[in-house]
């Protein structure tokens, strides 16, 4: 009976992509349905490129300051799918499209269903990181409001 009832609810969620693997995938992913906002991430985000700084400063660094680091400047540290380590995934290793708008895995399986990943963006998403907590100089100029999306 139980079995019955399992594949009658698996038969008729197949195909709704209303799934919540959070599994992380990379923002080269993205970049096929988000070219303009990919490309302008990439050229005008400094998170874009996040995980320069932390390398540039492991060597000063415990091993748990280091992993503090990753949580901000890197993509999906510790989750399904994210960074691992600089040399086995190196196309995690900065803060990329899914630290602000959530892990992409099911939106891209979906062929792209708005409802999986987290498309409106304000600044409490933005304090996730920036906040004055972690940063000393909250001076930071979201692309929220800088054109890149």
């Amino acid at each position: 009976m139980f079995f019955g009832a399992a594949f009658f609810i698996a038969v008729c969620m197949a195909g709704t992509g209303r799934t919540n693997s959070g599994q992380f995938v990379g923002s080269a992913a993205c970049e096929e349905c988000h070219e303009t906002e990919y490309g302008n991430f990439k050229q005008f985000a400094k998170k874009a490129h996040s995980g320069e700084s932390v390398k540039l400063m492991s060597g000063d660094l415990t091993e748990e300051e280091l992993k503090e680091c990753f949580h901000c400047h890197v993509t999906g540290y510790g989750q399904p799918g994210g960074f691992v380590s600089f040399e086995e995934t190196p196309g995690m290793a900065d803060c990329g499209c899914e630290v602000c708008h959530g892990p992409g895995y099911d939106h891209v399986e979906s062929g792209g269903d708005s409802e999986l990943i987290k498309g409106s963006l304000d600044m409490a998403d933005c304090q996730t990181c920036h906040n004055p907590e972690r940063v000393e100089a909250f001076d930071f100029k979201p692309l929220l409001y800088g054109g890149a999306h």
